[in-house]
């Protein structure tokens, strides 16, 4: 291979493995085709090669920004420091030059306008630093690219849950209980002689989870990130149940079982009609207890709450749905994003009435919580986390019990 043949493949598969880098998927065969597609445009001319690019190696609309900011920034820095006589792009053949090092976290961090067409990008000495501003970041603060790449980290997480034990025995080499059918049956094997002795343990199974989100107005800033969250849940258990909120309740169950994430999000979206609206926490739990408690509030189901508290409705309607909901699940956890702030106190009277039926109040504000919420589901025992500070209540309950049943 020549000398001119050698660099201008070695700039071309320099620039698809910067997209790789980026997180956008080009295959072995794209970069190959993009390579072959060069030799047939002028690739003196930018938008002949720009758009020879996009259309090999850029499959979904989504990647289009990132893309347009990558290509600006590659052409702009393998052309600075050219002689006048040399090449003018810089896919074409040129003298070896030191190659300036590429970061894509330090990328994400940025703090990009719109109106922006090339984006400075640190070098690798302050990808950690990137990092850890990118986890500490409050979600309501972030730029669209900043969003775009906690979408990507919320797809990747698997989650993991504490598990119960059912009533139900199954074979185990080293079980808790002799396995008297077992064992009495292979006895016919020694003429009825039980030489050998078998053991059973009680099943272990996922507890189902059940998420509930409030879409109303003043969630309007964590919304499609609670239903990227509520996705990447539905995908890592197979009991899990999803609903949200706002003046009434919608099941985006179905809609989040889509492999595709923005589909599925985009279809979930579609099914609400309150997005943005008021916000009647006490009527949606009421209807969610009516309608939906008896089939997904079983087997020790889990339920998680995510709501900033606003109620506008009746705050003793509240308080009885919470009393209701709080005794039939195993487990009540609450989700504030404005918990993360050090100035907050559950002053608000919808989360003041709801604050005593709550197992675990926590925050949901930026990536660091949602890893400790992670890590907190995992530990979860048999037992809650903190005694039901119910007082009282026992004449709430039995308004309650005799109200449903």
């Amino acid at each position: 291979m020549s000398a001119v043949s050698s660099h201008f493949l070695e700039n071309t598969l320099l620039f698809t493995r910067i997209l790789r880098q980026a997180g956008l998927p080009v295959s072995t065969e794209q970069s190959w085709d993009f390579a072959r597609a060069l030799t047939m445009v002028d690739i003196g001319d930018r938008d002949q090669v720009f758009h020879a690019a996009r259309c090999l190696l850029i499959m979904r609309q989504d990647h289009l920004r990132l893309f347009e900011t990558l290509f600006n920034r590659f052409w702009r820095n393998h052309t600075d420091g050219l002689p006048p006589q040399g090449p003018k792009n810089p896919m074409a053949p040129r003298p070896p030059t030191r190659r300036k090092q590429f970061s894509i976290v330090a990328y994400m961090a940025q703090k990009a306008r719109p109106a922006d067409q090339e984006i400075e990008v640190t070098d690798r000495s302050r990808t950690f630093s990137s990092v850890e501003v990118l986890q500490r970041r409050e979600f309501s603060l972030m730029t669209p690219e900043e969003l775009q790449a906690v979408k990507h980290f919320i797809q990747e997480m698997r989650w993991q849950m504490s598990q119960r034990r059912t009533r139900r025995w199954t074979p185990e080499s080293s079980g808790e209980k002799l396995h008297l059918r077992q064992a009495m049956r292979s006895t016919t094997k020694y003429g009825g002689v039980p030489l050998d002795l078998f053991w059973q343990s009680r099943k272990v199974k996922q507890r189902p989870f059940v998420l509930i989100a409030d879409i109303s107005g003043s969630m309007e800033k964590y919304a499609r990130l609670m239903l990227q969250f509520f996705y990447s849940v539905s995908h890592s258990f197979g009991d899990v149940e999803s609903f949200v909120f706002g003046t009434r309740l919608t099941r985006i169950t179905p809609q989040l079982k889509l492999n595709n994430i923005d589909r599925a999000i985009d279809q979930a979206a579609r099914e609400i009609v309150d997005w943005s609206g008021g916000t009647r926490i006490g009527e949606s739990l009421g209807t969610f207890n009516r309608s939906w408690g008896r089939r997904v509030l079983r087997r020790g189901a889990i339920v998680l709450i995510v709501s900033d508290g606003w109620e506008r409705g009746d705050v003793s309607e509240l308080r009885r749905e919470m009393v209701y909901l709080q005794r039939r699940c195993h487990r009540l956890i609450w989700l504030n994003p404005l918990l993360g702030k050090s100035t907050y106190q559950p002053l608000v009277e919808g989360i003041a009435a709801a604050l005593p039926f709550i197992d675990d109040f926590l925050p949901i504000h930026n990536l660091q919580s949602l890893t400790a919420l992670s890590k907190h589901l995992a530990a979860l025992g048999p037992a809650r986390s903190v005694k039901p500070r119910v007082r009282n209540s026992s004449s709430a309950n039995t308004a309650t019990d005799s109200f449903y049943h």
